[in-house]
């Protein structure tokens, strides 16, 4: 796995926010995997905040194009999973904090 381009993956990933809450998806937990092999290809595993949320058709593709953006990236492949269900435990410690969930 090229870590670098893991590293830019989740840099991207903390610039996008669910439009409900003011977290990136990364910190908020949305994010169960990231995965970027040699060929650039970068798997992506991702759920929502519920099954209902507002943005589920479009957040997924906003995640795959702005991961497509990034250099180095020659694929993008998002998987919509909802087992095991979001949770607010799946969120870090600073999206807690910034959400009042201690």
């Amino acid at each position: 796995m090229q870590e670098s381009l893991k590293d830019n993956v989740i840099a991207t990933l903390r610039t996008i926010y669910d439009p409900e809450i003011p977290v990136n998806i990364y910190d908020l937990g949305l994010v169960y995997g990231v995965d970027a092999d040699d060929t650039g290809t970068v798997r992506l595993t991702m759920t929502l905040t519920a099954p209902s949320c507002p943005v589920a058709a479009a957040l997924p593709r906003q995640v795959e194009e702005s991961v497509r953006r990034l250099p180095g990236v020659t694929d993008v492949k998002v998987t919509l999973v909802w087992d095991p269900p979001w949770t607010p435990q799946r969120m870090s410690q600073e999206a807690r904090l910034k959400l009042g969930f201690f």
